[in-house]
């Protein structure tokens, strides 16, 4: 019985090296040609998952340790980001999600009825390509060190109001698909949200909190500092889960209660690669769950409708950002980086896999659509980086001219 245990432990840490190494050599191989790491971590996915290599013993239990890195990486945004900028943008927030929603839902409208879809079935993935990727874009957009930029705010303001809006519409889908949701629960959500809102609220307006119990005393003790970063961090997540929240949010007020406690910078040395491990086997599990095979088989219509997303999501929120006062060349990067289907799509598919309100078909193309977009996204912005460049350059251009010809 020992050495079946011992077996199994060596077979499982020889995992774990195979895919730290693999981490380590793709992602310098990446840097080295100046493009996102977690392209590596998808393709890492792909190869062990079980439509590539089939190594991972345990797929659950990989997406619970990724959705763990969501939950850091909520954190850390929660430390960073700068409440009163993001109050300050609640109409773009608030307005900007609202269209981006309707707006989707009316496209795919238009699409269904030509393929004579139910309307459970269109507003299912119109809420599904409304959503964009936080775990992507807040990675993005600290690594080009835009969190403080007009652009990175309004970008965080639209994709924190679509990550508290996965609650209500979780509810909305399970009406309309027919599951019986109960009163309790759905008042237990709301509930929730008026808890969250009222902590962001009480956080803006006190500004800094005193009564923290780190401050002073543990500035200087390494250890204490990750378990109480960690007990925040995890507490906010707990408490909203106990509602019907998304943990991530719950783990984002965590983060605004030590950013108001003036301990952000210790906080930051302390577990920022915690939160690198976690994130990396997110994308990993993402990865994972590409069914190559289906891929294959279905390139034509995923390709299509692949283009189709990336065309109508830029085209919406760039819309939107430039209607809220950025220039055009900043309301294209925004549209670009809000372009992708985001992770808490899979939980909308999954919930309306289970109502019936997808097929299996669907819903595995749903799937595969949805880490397509997310391993597509750098690069897609990249494109979109690229050609507001060539703009200004152009423009420059024929500044030059119109002086030379003035003169």
């Amino acid at each position: 019985m020992g050495l079946i245990f011992l077996s199994s432990f060596h077979t499982s840490i020889t995992f774990i090296c195979i895919v730290g190494l693999a981490v380590v050599l793709s992602g310098f191989l990446l840097k080295k040609i100046k493009q996102p790491t977690l392209i590596a971590y998808i393709l890492i996915g792909i190869l062990i998952g079980q439509h590539g290599f089939d190594i991972i013993e345990d797929e659950s239990t990989m997406r619970y340790i990724g959705e763990l890195g969501i939950i850091l990486l909520f954190f850390f945004i929660g430390m960073e980001i700068d409440l009163t900028s993001f109050i300050g943008n609640w109409k773009l927030a608030v307005f900007g999600t609202l269209g981006q929603f309707i707006l989707s839902i009316g496209c795919v409208w238009g699409i269904g009825l030509l393929f004579d879809w139910n309307a459970t079935r269109i507003i299912v993935l119109g809420f599904v390509i409304a959503l964009s990727s936080s775990a992507v874009i807040f990675k993005l957009l600290e690594d080009k060190q835009l969190m403080n930029k007009k652009i990175g705010q309004n970008v965080s303001s639209i994709l924190l109001a679509q990550d508290i809006a996965i609650a209500p519409i979780l509810i909305i889908i399970s009406i309309v698909g027919g599951e019986d949701t109960s009163v309790n629960s759905v008042l237990l959500k709301i509930l929730g949200g008026i808890l969250i809102l009222s902590a962001i609220i009480y956080i803006y307006i006190k500004k800094e909190i005193t009564w923290l119990p780190f401050r002073k005393s543990i500035k200087k003790d390494h250890e204490l500092q990750v378990f109480l970063a960690l007990f925040f961090c995890f507490a906010g997540a707990m408490i909203a889960g106990l509602f019907g929240i998304s943990e991530a949010l719950g783990a984002f007020v965590g983060g605004l209660v030590m950013h108001a406690g003036k301990a952000t910078i210790w906080i930051h040395d302390a577990i920022h690669s915690f939160r690198i491990l976690f994130v990396a086997i997110f994308f990993i599990s993402i990865g994972a769950q590409i069914n190559i095979e289906f891929l294959v088989s279905n390139l034509l219509p995923l390709g299509l409708v692949l283009i189709a997303v990336y065309v109508l999501n830029q085209f919406i929120n760039t819309l939107i950002l430039k209607t809220y006062h950025n220039s055009w060349k900043d309301a294209i990067f925004g549209g670009a980086m809000l372009a992708q289907i985001g992770e808490l799509s899979f939980l909308i598919c999954i919930t309306a896999f289970n109502l019936n309100i997808l097929t299996e078909y669907a819903y595995d193309f749903t799937i595969s659509l949805i880490s397509l977009t997310i391993c597509i996204s750098p690069f897609w912005i990249a494109l979109a980086e690229r050609i507001n460049k060539r703009g200004q350059l152009q423009i420059a251009k024929d500044e030059v001219l119109e002086k030379n010809r003035a003169s």
